[in-house]
């Protein structure tokens, strides 16, 4: 297979200029707000999103610039795959957010709950859909023994607060 090549439909903004201090996963960015500029081309494809109350975000990670196979994550300090991981230094280095749609006007998307820094160019957007992209869960691998340090990054409700 040759090369596949793709062109950001637009540009998420953020009120985060570096990767520090950005939200490790949507759920820790709550009440967080941005913008999507969305490229006046691509601006009829809008049409009836603002019918959903969230949207995935897939985008490219722009300030990733080399990957590992094995990366060491933050959560336990162990040598992981990348592919068992959400680290954005990946071979393809593509971004995937969950996030609350607020409002459209002209071609300006209105998000909250966001994981991303300024600039962040927009691959796609296809509406969440709950009975489509929920799912029962019944492991979650080495995420199981280290779950409560995320309960205390996040302190969110469904994980509790410790």
């Amino acid at each position: 297979m040759g090369k596949i090549i793709y062109h950001p439909i637009g540009i998420i903004h953020t009120p985060f200029k570096k990767t520090v201090g950005v939200p490790i996963q949507p759920s820790a960015a709550t009440g967080i707000k941005a913008t999507i500029t969305v490229y006046p081309e691509y601006r009829e494809g809008l049409a009836d999103l603002d019918g959903f109350s969230h949207i995935i975000l897939l985008y490219h990670f722009h300030l990733s610039k080399k990957y590992s196979l094995k990366v060491t994550h933050y959560m336990d300090g162990q040598l992981r795959g990348v592919f068992a991981t959400r680290a954005p230094a990946r071979p393809n280095p593509i971004g995937l957010s969950v996030v609350r749609l607020l409002k459209i006007e002209e071609a300006v998307i209105f998000i909250e709950n966001v994981d991303l820094v300024d600039g962040t160019p927009l691959l796609d957007i296809k509406p969440y859909v709950p009975d489509f992209d929920r799912y029962e869960i019944q492991k979650i691998g080495w995420l199981e023994n280290n779950i409560s340090k995320l309960k205390k990054i996040r302190g969110d409700e469904r994980f509790g607060k410790e």
